[in-house]
């Protein structure tokens, strides 16, 4: 992802991230609200850089798959807000999701990652 300096699992639901945001260094640590592996994952910053999400992935013909994201946060001081009026976030995601999407097809085959759910912050591993 663009502009993302480090992120650090802290445990199965909580992630520590660094990035830089119309040129300054913020951190975060978010917690993850809701994972349903190859389906559904949203997130909200417990503290620090205030944001959301919500990513919604959907099974489309053959080896397409559809991803509906939504991500909300409050820009902060003079270049934030300009960015965000002219629709530079936006086009940080969609470029973020291209390189998802490359990453993902070049990759082949599942990482061996953990694939627990999360409902409402309570986690069963599978």
């Amino acid at each position: 992802m663009e502009g993302v300096k480090s992120v650090q699992q802290l445990d199965d639901t909580h992630l520590h991230w660094v990035a830089e945001i119309g040129g300054r260094e913020h951190e975060w640590t978010a917690e993850i609200t809701h994972q349903e592996p190859d389906r559904h994952v949203a997130w909200r910053a417990t503290d620090g850089k205030q944001n959301a999400g919500d990513a919604r992935f959907e099974p489309m013909s053959g080896d397409r798959t559809r991803i509906e994201v939504e991500i909300s946060f409050e820009p902060e001081g003079l270049v934030e807000t300009v960015g965000s009026a002219v629709g530079a976030d936006d086009r940080r995601v969609k470029g973020d999701l291209q390189r998802f999407k490359e990453l993902i097809e070049g990759r082949g085959a599942e990482s061996g990652a953990w694939r627990g759910e999360v409902h409402g912050g309570d986690v069963t591993n599978r």
